[in-house]
């Protein structure tokens, strides 16, 4: 089937806002947090409705993506391959249903779209995919991989004059693979700007905690040793995301790399910290104990 050829048309509602070229306001954090909570209800019943799914993974990023998505990245939804768009990489490509969620939100994908997550000719497919989803700029499966494609698109940005802006946001798991360190090298002897890396530093991968399968120690002052501007926040304080991303785009000489301590299934107490929850679908008792915590 295949990427839609149809354009997706803009959505506004109250609690819906749509970033693109024409942006005249940006959220507070009380609106980016009620927003986020909102996306939490998307993932956990969009993972339920398709029987499998990563929901500790797409919960811990969210807060992240919404604020993102929300007040700096810039796209047009009625243009969605604008070539001076900014451009987001999802390198832990199995936390789809966050991205998919917000993308819905800012008006790329219906809700039915986002809700045929995981099921057959979907355009929302189990790890996100640039050839079916407006929106979504990087194809992901294998781990490891984003920062070495944003890294490629910031080079090729610099080579157009573009002022266009590169995010990806990589798990801490998938740090421990050796192309994630050759991409940071790279980055720093190339001198590149614009690339603005985000770490989704939940502490669990897909068997058990980091710290027990390999750990990858203090990764704020291994990124710094390369070259690289680091900033360490609280990956759930929608205040010191907020600042950050700011504090990011700003630095347009050198790469910057945001540390964002995060909890695992953030928002479900139940799914919090829990490694069995990284790649488990809630059954229908869970997915009523998730929606009422996040009412």
């Amino acid at each position: 089937m295949g990427r839609r050829l149809r354009k997706a048309s803009l959505v506004r509602f109250s609690s819906r806002h749509v970033n693109s070229v024409t942006r005249t306001s940006v959220m507070d954090n009380i609106q980016l947090e009620e927003l986020a909570r909102q996306c939490r209800r998307h993932i956990v019943r969009m993972i339920h409705s398709a029987g499998a799914g990563h929901p500790g993974g797409s919960l811990s990023a969210i807060d992240i993506l919404v604020a993102l998505y929300a007040n700096k990245l810039r796209f047009n939804v009625e243009d969605p391959d604008w070539d001076d768009r900014d451009r987001f990489v999802m390198s832990k490509g199995h936390a789809s249903p966050a991205v998919y969620s917000i993308l819905h939100e800012v008006g790329f994908i219906s809700e039915a779209e986002m809700m045929s997550f995981r099921k057959m000719g979907s355009v929302c497919q189990g790890h996100v995919d640039m050839k079916w989803t407006e929106g979504v700029d990087f194809s992901a499966g294998s781990l490891g991989m984003g920062l070495s494609f944003g890294l490629g698109c910031a080079l090729a940005a610099r080579m157009d004059s573009s002022d266009r802006d590169i995010w990806v946001m990589v798990g801490d798991g998938e740090i421990q693979e050796g192309q994630f360190w050759e991409a940071v090298m790279a980055a720093d002897f190339h001198s590149v700007g614009r690339l603005n890396l985000i770490v989704d530093r939940n502490r669990i991968q897909n068997d058990d905690f980091v710290e027990v399968q390999m750990e990858v120690g203090d990764v704020a002052k291994k990124l710094l040793s390369f070259g690289w501007d680091v900033r360490e926040i609280d990956g759930h304080s929608m205040e010191e995301v907020v600042s950050a991303i700011e504090w990011s785009s700003n630095n347009v000489s050198s790469p910057t790399a945001i540390i964002a301590h995060t909890t695992k299934g953030k928002g479900v107490s139940f799914m919090e910290n829990n490694p069995s929850f990284h790649g488990k679908a809630p059954t229908d008792e869970e997915l009523r104990m998730s929606l009422e915590e996040l009412s």
